[in-house]
């Protein structure tokens, strides 16, 4: 049976996060315009130059793979391998200067994670994760930890406002059970989840763009990543997430979240 990912996809999303994090280095804390998005959300020429960099990369290697991106929008959804790109999640902490962002790369087969890169382009810091191999960080491995009751547990979400009516109640449940709560880390929190310095990711009204790089990343650490409800994530889901270090605490968080 062929692996999911192959060197060459390996060495593709390695390609693609270093051709992003030049661009992003070359105009972090340099004078940009910042526009406004629809969806009220700050993009700059650097997400927009990073993202086309990387579509063009892979339409050069793979020109029958999909690509689903968070500037440039989507290119054969329908193909059974899709390339998942945000440029810069966090764009909010990269014009205020803070490297508290990251590139998000994913793959995805039928619909399903099977690759995941989390990249601090100015920290250079980068997280590998694929299906059928152990996490690294910069080449060496990463190791969620151990941490199997919400009393114990530090847990982050990038803004109190992702959460709304119903899921705001759930999530403020949650809050209220763990030991330490903090905001703010957007991609960067769950790569330390998967470093084992964070034990508990939980966010919502995320898109498929903001999650799919994070399942392979922290499974592969030893660390479980699901919705609300304890299904997988994939294409399809709806943007509720629950990743944690230890898997029997993101059984709790989820509990907690229900109301259970």
């Amino acid at each position: 049976m062929t692996e999911p990912v192959t060197a060459a996809h390996l060495a593709l999303a390695g390609a693609l996060a270093d051709k992003a994090g030049g661009i992003i280095r070359h105009y972090f804390r340099q004078p940009l315009t910042v526009e406004q998005k629809a969806d009220k959300s700050p993009v700059t020429v650097a997400d927009r130059e990073a993202e086309a960099e990387m579509r063009a990369l892979i339409e050069t290697r793979f020109p029958d793979h999909g690509i689903i991106g968070e500037e440039h929008g989507r290119t054969r959804p329908d193909a059974d391998y899709v390339w998942v790109l945000d440029p810069i999640d966090g764009t909010k902490s990269f014009i205020s200067g803070i490297p508290l962002f990251g590139t998000l790369i994913a793959l995805t087969l039928k619909g399903r994670p099977v690759l995941g890169i989390i990249e601090q382009p100015v920290l250079r810091e980068r997280w590998i994760g694929a299906e059928g191999r152990a996490t690294t960080l910069n080449g060496k491995p990463a190791k969620t930890r151990t941490c199997s009751t919400l009393a114990a547990a530090t847990l982050y979400a990038t803004s109190p406002d992702m959460f709304q009516g119903a899921e705001a109640t759930a999530f403020e449940r949650l809050r209220k059970a763990v030991k330490l709560a903090r905001y703010g880390a957007d991609c960067y929190a769950y790569g330390q989840v998967a470093s084992g310095l964070i034990d508990l990711v939980v966010e919502a009204s995320l898109k498929p763009y903001d999650f799919c790089a994070m399942a392979p990343v922290i499974e592969g650490a030893g660390g479980e990543v699901s919705d609300w409800q304890g299904e997988a994530l994939t294409l399809q889901s709806a943007g509720q997430v629950v990743a944690s270090g230890d898997p029997v605490l993101a059984q709790a968080a989820r509990a907690a979240l229900a109301g259970k």
